[in-house]
């Protein structure tokens, strides 16, 4: 008689319970949710300079960091801005402007132009004043939103700004005090001095503030009109001889002059350079 065969079945207890990947997925959200916790402790602790430093980010994310958030995109960046890239600066800054949420119903009282001196931005009044309030050198919240962002982009550029105030016609109720010619110069440079917080415009950056009063007037046929009271802002164009050797970066190739000719010499910026002279004047009235 056969002998039976005896078959031993081993029966291995398994530890896949203290190996698996589960609690791996579980501690990874754990920690995600804590980073987020302490990121929104730290914003609510932060200044109002860094808060706006990262809705800058926000508001550009793929712009070339900078201290005031994010820098214009496109490969030309750190280009200077002359006559013939200048409608580029006008577009970045006309979409930022687009893109804030609390300055896009503003934006109809900002008018941009490319002009011989430089791109010219206009931040025109309405009736019951928009940037600043009617008569006076405060500024509206509005105002200051606008004057920080234009700053916070202007600062990325090695090009200088000059500013300039201007009114209407309509004349004050004493002259003998406080007259256009004064608030006119006083709100270019309550504007200077916003824009030159840190973050913004640079130290030396502003070339000019003037005051000009009624004398250059948006709508001469208009006198009163309320666009005529304005602040202005105005890049202007970097030449050859702001940079070394008296070549931009990145330059391109001039044309060949015409034969037996010359190269035409550049055309220097035009504008005025000297602050308009000032006069006496009374209380402010509504209308400037």
């Amino acid at each position: 008689m056969a002998k039976a065969q005896i078959i031993v079945i081993k029966k291995v207890k398994g530890h896949g319970g203290h190996h698996g990947g589960a609690w791996k997925v579980a501690y990874a959200d754990f920690v995600t949710a804590m980073m987020a916790l302490f990121i929104v402790l730290w914003l609510l602790n932060t200044s109002e300079h860094t808060k706006k430093v990262i809705a800058g980010y926000f508001n550009d994310p793929l712009g070339k960091p900078t201290e005031s958030g994010s820098d214009r995109t496109g490969a030309a960046d750190a280009l200077p801005f002359t006559k013939e890239n200048i409608e580029k600066l006008k577009e970045q800054l006309q979409k930022q402007i687009q893109q804030t949420a609390n300055l896009k119903d503003l934006s109809k009282q900002v008018e941009m132009t490319v002009t011989p001196e430089g791109l010219r931005i206009e931040l025109l009044e309405s009736k019951d004043g928009t940037f600043f309030d009617t008569g006076s050198t405060t500024l509206k919240a509005g105002g200051k939103d606008m004057l920080d962002l234009l700053a916070s982009k202007l600062s990325t550029v090695p090009n200088k700004v000059s500013i300039e105030g201007h009114t209407d016609a309509q004349p004050f109720s004493d002259g003998k005090i406080y007259s256009n010619w004064e608030l006119s110069e006083d709100r270019a440079n309550v504007a200077r001095r916003l824009m030159q917080h840190p973050g913004g415009l640079r130290a030396n950056q502003v070339s000019q503030v003037r005051g000009f009063a009624d004398q250059r007037l948006r709508d001469p046929l208009h006198p009163l009109d309320p666009s005529n009271r304005r602040v202005s802002l105005i890049v202007q164009y970097l030449t050859p001889a702001d940079f070394p050797g008296g070549v931009p970066p990145a330059a391109e190739k001039p044309a060949a002059p015409a034969e037996g000719g010359a190269a035409p010499a550049p055309n220097p910026a035009e504008g005025d350079s000297a602050t308009a002279p000032k006069s006496a004047g009374g209380k402010p009235n509504a209308g400037h």
